[in-house]
């Protein structure tokens, strides 16, 4: 192990330090309370010396200046102890104030850095998403399937489909729809009995035979597919070009469904958190409308809102005033991937 590495596992956490400072001003609050004690007996003494010195008259006198000077000497060390105590309690006091400060923003700045972390795996994710659909929309079976349809062909497609889905299993289905709109093969037949369906009202079908170029994609809000079985899924798809040209004709449209729910869930369960601090935080992958699209506790997903203030930043964090945490972080997006605008966010109860 480097010098360097030793230093930094020596180096004290904050909450070490904000515990050391505690516990000196708890030290000095005990030991300015046994000077009082001190030089309050020591006014005692001084007292009582008095009173017997008064009693001795004229033989106690030099008794009684020594008295005094004892009680003038132990008023001065207790008011001295006082301003002390007051003086070190302030200093003190904005010592842990700034310590606890610091540890809510180191805190605070760590969970933003979870958060991005959580919709950077998700933007790596997707952006593989974006490769797929426009690379098996140049597929010669997808094509040929579209430009001389028939029976065979689409027979054909399909089995190609799932030969695909064979390889790639984070997607549901692969649909390829005519121009029409109509799902002409699947990639899942015998699991989902989608072809000769209509997806022509599908906001991404409409996207994909609108594109300009085969470079092009459409991309859907996740939501639930009632073709899919209500499953969640995140559809990416393209123009189907003839003879698979970048600039060719638009043939119909190839959509595929990501299985959202168990990726998106591996994603907000697999931040790094430790197991007291997952007890009372929730991660979460919001959309552009700030709407729940995963949740590491499951709740709200498609159905809840989350309400933070990015004050125009792409990144921050928040505490309100019980003490919960949130933090956000903007898609930052991935290679020719932009992202859709969502979010990373991790509230954190207090403890």
């Amino acid at each position: 192990m480097t010098a360097l590495a030793t230093a930094a596992n020596a180096a004290p956490s904050l909450d070490t330090i904000l515990a050391a400072t505690r516990d000196v001003k708890g030290t000095t609050a005990a030991r300015i309370q046994e000077i009082h004690k001190i030089t309050g007996g020591l006014r005692m003494l001084a007292l009582n010396a008095l009173i017997e010195s008064a009693r001795a008259g004229e033989n106690g006198r030099g008794f009684s200046v020594v008295a005094a000077e004892v009680r003038e000497i132990s008023t001065r060390v207790g008011a001295i102890a006082e301003r002390f105590s007051a003086e070190l309690a302030r200093q003190m006091d904005g010592l842990e104030t700034m310590t606890l400060a610091m540890s809510s923003q180191a805190a605070g700045q760590r969970l933003v850095d979870l958060a991005l972390n959580a919709i950077e795996l998700m933007d790596r994710n997707l952006y593989e998403r974006t490769c797929d659909v426009r690379w098996w929309a140049t597929d010669s079976a997808v094509v040929e399937a579209l430009t001389e349809p028939s029976a065979e062909r689409a027979s054909h497609a399909s089995r190609r489909l799932g030969v695909i889905l064979g390889a790639y299993t984070v997607y549901l289905d692969i649909w390829l729809c005519d121009r029409e709109g109509r799902v002409v093969a699947n990639g899942r037949p015998e699991r989902f009995a989608v072809a000769g369906q209509s997806v022509r009202n599908e906001p991404w079908f409409a996207k994909s035979m609108g594109l300009a170029t085969g470079d092009d994609y459409a991309v859907a809000d996740v939501t639930r597919a009632p073709l899919l079985h209500d499953a969640e899924v995140a559809t990416y798809a393209t123009a189907v070009r003839a003879g698979g040209a970048t600039h060719g004709m638009p043939l119909g449209v190839l959509a595929i469904h990501f299985d959202w729910e168990p990726q998106a869930r591996a994603i907000v369960q697999g931040v790094r958190l430790s197991e007291e601090e997952a007890g009372r935080s929730r991660v979460m992958l919001v959309d552009a409308r700030k709407r729940v699209i995963a949740s590491s506790d499951g709740r709200g997903v498609l159905s809840e809102t989350i309400r933070f203030d990015t004050g125009g930043q792409r990144a921050g964090f928040s505490v309100d005033g019980t003490g919960t945490t949130t933090a956000f972080h903007l898609t930052p997006g991935y290679e020719t991937y932009a992202g859709l605008g969502w979010y990373g966010v991790i509230q954190q109860r207090a403890r």
